[in-house]
């Protein structure tokens, strides 16, 4: 069984099956006679206190303001690390990955607004299918096992941190509330005490996370959302410092918080967050502008703009494809970044607090819906249109 459990754990798309079996147990607990044990679970209020600092919030909160502060922690990690040392350090090969992250991100949401535009609260939903799922996407793409051409991979991995880095920028500047001005001041004497650190070579990991809280907790409270705190820390960790591995503290952090991210924290926030009550489900409700602009900016909207704008600047030479890799297989591809799922949620959770409930439950539907479409179709196509897999022997 330990075996058995340890193979599942190294499958590049564990992650992604953790993610589908929170949201179906949501599902079922939201449409059951334990709908009510699952709100006051989330509802359940958590207080924290130091002195006159106190941070009171319901358990569903401290889920996303708490533990995806953590997620955002490791994408500054890895967005750093591929800077620095991987793909986006070279920019023959990052090019094609951004181009298709623009259009990705561009086309959704002028689908959404399209279906939208007359409803002032209803656009504060612009970006949620803006987004992909890097773990499901990357989960559906592994199922193909070595059929996957690894220009393929690349192109995927790169595209969707590209698109995790505009998702940070588009929180930064159109999901923040009220502004606290000292709490701001306290967060840039957090970052700049960081910044400090790392030019001075500090390289133990326990000064920047005791810094680091201090920035999140000023972050939190200066109306910007606290997850910003988290990335801007992973950018300032030091890629110094060699273990006995020869990883450096950056890349020691990355691999130490994979596993606890992927199998812990996005599970829980999926779980959290995907407690759809499908009671009184009808059409209507299917086709309400809300759903209907998410779910169609990440099916349709995704694969044009990723596909399309990838393919334009390919027949202007700006761009070209990967080794190995055809324009089937980038569109198959393409339908897979409409996968939003986390960082969808994620920011709906962003545009729709306070506002219309109804939008709340609506929001959800969407994404559930989109990104449904757009793993079973891009799996489908890349199944048909992949080479035959290569026979080990």
């Amino acid at each position: 069984m330990t075996t058995a459990l340890q193979r599942f754990f190294r499958l590049e798309s564990a992650s992604g099956i953790l993610l589908m079996l929170a949201t179906i147990l949501a599902l079922i607990m939201a449409n059951s006679p334990l709908a009510y044990l699952y709100s006051a679970l989330l509802d359940t209020p958590v207080a924290i206190q130091f002195g006159e600092l106190s941070i009171h919030k319901p358990l569903l909160l401290w889920i996303n303001d708490g533990l995806m502060a953590v997620f955002f922690f490791t994408v500054g990690l890895e967005i750093k690390r591929e800077v620095l040392f991987g793909e986006l350090s070279q920019p023959a090969k990052v090019m094609l990955p951004i181009v298709g992250a623009i259009g990705g991100m561009a086309a959704p949401a002028l689908v959404y607004s399209w279906i939208n535009w007359h409803d002032p609260l209803a656009m504060r939903g612009w970006a949620i299918p803006s987004a992909t799922d890097i773990a499901f996407a990357l989960g559906v793409l592994s199922l193909l096992g070595n059929r996957v051409p690894v220009g393929l991979k690349i192109f995927l991995l790169t595209l969707a941190i590209a698109d995790d880095l505009g998702a940070i920028i588009i929180i930064a500047l159109f999901y923040t509330a009220d502004l606290s001005t000292v709490s701001l001041v306290i967060a840039s004497a957090a970052i700049a005490v960081l910044i400090a650190m790392n030019v001075r070579g500090v390289s133990g990991v326990a000064p920047y996370i005791l810094v680091g809280l201090v920035l999140w907790t000023a972050v939190l409270k200066s109306g910007v959302h606290a997850t910003l705190a988290g990335v801007i820390l992973g950018l300032i960790i030091p890629a110094t410092g060699r273990d006995q591995h020869g990883h450096n503290t950056l890349e020691q952090l990355e691999h130490d918080l994979k596993a606890p991210v992927g199998f812990v924290i996005l599970p829980m926030f999926a779980f959290a967050n995907t407690g759809l009550s499908l009671a009184g489900l009808t059409l209507d409700s299917l086709l309400h502008p809300v759903p209907l602009g998410i779910a169609l900016g990440l099916f349709v909207g995704k694969q044009i703009g990723v596909f399309g704008l990838c393919f334009v600047a390919a027949k202007l030479r700006l761009v070209s494809l990967p080794t190995g890799v055809n324009w089937k297989q980038m569109y198959g591809v393409s339908i897979l970044c409409g996968i939003g799922f986390t960082m969808s949620l994620f920011i709906s959770s962003l545009a729709f607090t306070g506002g219309d409930p109804n939008f709340a439950l609506n929001d959800r539907l969407g994404v559930l819906l989109g990104s449904l479409l757009s793993a079973v179709l891009g799996y489908g196509i890349l199944r048909w249109v992949l080479p035959p897999a290569v026979t080990k022997g």
